[in-house]
């Protein structure tokens, strides 16, 4: 009986001891658990599951009205023809718009997208000016808006063939040394035609002025009437020799980065010819903060012995790009 008794002892403390490792380790997983657990609540750092932070958003929310937003002196400088039907009141009454009243652009968001465009033609030629904006918004979480139209212009700039830093030119340079053929493709492109003519990007005055058979003829209305004589346009210059595609053209004129508007603008400048007359095409882009400008103004004229000039065109372009970034920045 005494050694039978002892053996139970021992049986009992076996499973005494079983139990007590069984809770303790019970109790070590729920504590372990809920420390994770009140680790993920808080949000405290050092986690795993830590999430990025988002980058801003935009400065700016909203976009300017587009046909609102050019000053009528503006208009009247970069539209001679509206200007002159305004002072000998040759203007008709029963228009559906002023002279200096633009037509806005078709956009399928007027939160992301505006647009305003004019035409104005004379006796000598026929101009059209258009107006731009775009709100960019970044959808990645780690680049923000103002980031993402950064990339944007820089895009913009690249596919007009304009380097924007010394390390874009040189870059150029290089391509254009390997790669002689497609250095001859880039040569043409100032001296295209009208079939090369058009941008991928937005509803530029240049498109609209393709599809505007009048705007073409450049002095005659549909109904067959003069248009007033543009007695003040210097900007189309007699041609003395040479081919009329490929005049000589000042270096400080040429297609470049511009330091003085915006955060960043470029200007392009192309003399194009067709059988329907000569027209030179102005664009500047600007950027402020996430939303891009674009300032698109042509002028088309019938006696290719008279060559849309660069520097009357692009300095109203210029004067027009300022003062809408100064709208931005009020």
């Amino acid at each position: 009986m005494p050694r039978r008794a002892k053996r139970y002892v021992v049986c009992a403390t076996y499973a005494t001891n079983a139990a007590l490792a069984l809770v303790l380790a019970g109790a070590l997983t729920g504590c372990t658990g809920s420390s994770g657990s009140d680790g993920d609540d808080d949000g405290k750092p050092g986690g795993s599951s830590a999430s990025p932070t988002a980058a801003e958003p935009g400065k700016y929310r909203t976009l300017p009205k587009p046909c609102d937003v050019v000053p009528v002196s503006t208009l009247r400088q970069m539209l001679p023809g509206a200007a002159a039907a305004e002072k000998d009141g040759s203007a008709s009454p029963d228009a559906d718009r002023g002279p200096f009243e633009g037509e806005p652009s078709a956009t399928y968001d007027t939160d992301r997208r505006v647009g305003c465009r004019w035409k104005d033609a004379t006796t000598l030629s026929t101009r059209h000016l258009n107006v731009d904006f775009e709100r960019v918004v970044s959808y990645d979480p780690a680049v923000s808006d103002d980031e993402q139209a950064e990339q944007l212009f820089a895009k913009k700039a690249r596919k007009a063939g304009i380097p924007l830093s010394p390390d874009d030119a040189d870059k150029e340079s290089d391509d254009a040394t390997e790669s002689p053929e497609a250095n001859t493709e880039d040569g043409k492109k100032h001296e295209k035609g009208e079939k090369g003519d058009g941008s991928e990007e937005g509803d530029g005055a240049t498109k609209g002025a393709k599809g505007d058979k009048e705007g073409k003829s450049g002095g005659v209305t549909p109904e067959g009437k003069s248009t007033p004589t543009d007695e003040a346009d210097e900007s189309a210059t007699p041609q003395e020799s040479g081919d009329p595609s490929s005049p000589a053209q000042n270096e400080d004129l040429a297609p470049r980065a511009l330091e003085d508007i915006g955060d960043s603008a470029y200007i392009d400048d192309e003399l194009h010819t067709a059988d329907s007359g000569l027209h030179r095409d102005i664009t500047l882009v600007f950027r402020t903060a996430n939303v891009i400008a674009t300032v698109e103004y042509d002028q088309w004229v019938t006696d290719k012995n008279r060559i849309p000039g660069s520097e009357d065109l692009q300095e109203r372009a210029r004067e027009l790009a300022v003062q809408l970034a100064e709208q931005f920045e009020d």
